[in-house]
């Protein structure tokens, strides 16, 4: 674990073990893998999502082989990226205001 995410205290960080899909992606390291984004936020962000996807045939994105959201120091990685999902959603739904 580095030193930024010792430092985060317990809510940058859950793994449950207990969950019939654990861990969901394959290659995964079951003691490093984090399950708070069990959903990654970043995925409305398409193709600017940063992550390591693919789009199926069907034009689906599949993320299986992504990590980031799932590894324990990539928690300011995600939630930094915040502001630009709220702006995204600003503009899709037509508001000028910033939230």
């Amino acid at each position: 674990m580095d030193r930024k995410t010792e430092t985060e205290g317990r809510y940058a960080y859950f793994s449950h073990r207990e969950c019939e899909y654990f861990p969901c992606h394959p290659g995964a390291d079951p003691e490093n893998f984090n399950c708070l984004f069990c959903y990654c936020p970043l995925y409305m962000l398409g193709r600017h999502c940063g992550g390591n996807f693919r789009y199926t045939e069907k034009g689906i994105k599949d993320c299986t082989q992504c990590l980031i959201p799932h590894d324990r120091a990539n928690y300011r990685k995600i939630t930094g990226r915040f502001r630009e999902l709220a702006d995204l959603l600003s503009e899709l739904d037509g508001s000028s205001e910033k939230p």
